[in-house]
């Protein structure tokens, strides 16, 4: 009993490392130049049959007002059939903003970005599932045959080459979510699994990863595994594009017209009743939470427009924005408590049992 209990614990905890990391990169901040080019790196060996890749990415820190690189590695997805759809940076008109990637049966908008080793800009290319067990493409995965016998061989051909980091704005890339992809949006998601937040974590805490220190090549560009960023972890050859960040990095709060929509995930157990009343509460206090912005912006629009009308001074105006972003600010501080506080609730509802398993669940 002891033992489950403390199991219990250390999911929760987890949960909550993970929401501050997932929940953070939605409540509105805004970076106003976009992150480096994607680094040049090679691909660790899989360390084993079911491991799917997830490449690396720029995450940003505000406390250090700079991006750092978050290294790709291997994940055992949370269920059979599942796929990773890679998160994203992209220009909302005001400035740059990270969309989070997720697990699900099909693969979403990555934003066009060529991530490389399967994930070239639509879909994924570097395996499939086939009647529970995941084959791997190994034209553009680095498998040892000895250990892992699902493989095949298929040539792919790209014609997006570059490096660009980001969706849209200035030197972005140019490309839209096709109809399939925005079903795959709208299908059932679980967020990034413990063992990926870990690996955020551990990148976050490490200086050497930020972009003002490695200028675009960081030295652990890649890992084996999930956190192991000593044991077989790999180097960028070099970085993707010279990098150049602004004098001035700025990064804050958004305006509420600015704020993007709240579509977090409810917490996955693999028990059909509970999910479905944790996807019911997710829903309501989405749509709770959106409303708010909404009325927030109406708000803060009436006030621009009679300071207008009052052809109110430039200090006034200033002010006026100011206690508007705080107001952003704070509302989604508080949307982020409620998040936090409504996935506690269902992590302590799930069956003993949840998270235990050392490999993906099968779907039924």
């Amino acid at each position: 009993m002891r033992s489950t209990t403390s199991i219990r614990s250390l999911l929760i905890i987890l949960l909550l490392m993970s929401l501050s990391a997932a929940l953070y990169a939605q409540v509105g901040i805004i970076v106003s130049f976009g992150p480096p080019a994607l680094p040049v790196y090679a691909q660790p060996l899989c360390p084993g049959p079911g491991y799917l890749w997830t490449p690396g990415y720029w995450a940003w820190d505000p406390d250090f007002n700079d991006y750092y690189w978050v290294p790709g590695t291997w994940i055992l997805p949370p269920e059979v059939s599942f796929l990773w759809t890679p998160g994203y940076w992209g220009w909302n008109g005001a400035g740059f903003i990270f969309y989070e990637g997720y697990w699900g049966p099909f693969v979403g908008f990555y934003g066009g970005i060529n991530y490389g080793f399967g994930y070239f800009g639509h879909g994924y290319e570097g395996g499939r599932w086939d009647h529970g067990q995941f084959y791997y493409n190994r034209e553009v995965n680095n498998i040892n045959v000895t250990n892992i016998h699902n493989v095949y061989n298929t040539r792919i051909t790209t014609n997006n080459v570059n490096h660009v980091s980001y969706n849209g704005g200035e030197g972005g890339i140019n490309a839209r979510p096709t109809p399939q992809e925005e079903a795959a949006a709208r299908e059932k998601h679980i967020s990034p699994v413990a063992a990926q937040f870990q690996q955020t974590q551990a990148a976050r805490e490490n200086p050497e990863l930020r972009a003002s220190a490695n200028h675009g090549k960081p030295p652990i560009a890649a890992t084996q595994k999930a956190g192991e960023f000593q044991r077989d972890a790999v180097a960028a050859g070099e970085a993707g594009a010279p990098y150049h960040p602004p004098a001035n990095r700025v990064a804050g709060p958004a305006h509420a017209s600015q704020l993007p929509t709240h579509a977090n995930a409810p917490v996955h157990t693999g028990t059909s009743a509970i999910d479905q009343q944790n996807q019911r509460e997710q829903e309501q206090l989405n749509a709770q939470q959106n409303k708010e912005h909404q009325q927030l912006q109406q708000q803060q629009e009436q006030e621009h427009e009679q300071l207008q009308r009052q052809q109110a001074n430039q200090e006034a105006m200033r002010q006026t924005e100011q206690r508007h972003q705080q107001q952003a600010s704070q509302m989604e501080q508080q949307h982020f408590q409620q998040q936090q506080q409504m996935h506690m609730q269902q992590m302590q509802r799930a069956p003993e049992s949840h998270g235990a398993a050392p490999g993906p669940r099968r779907r039924m």
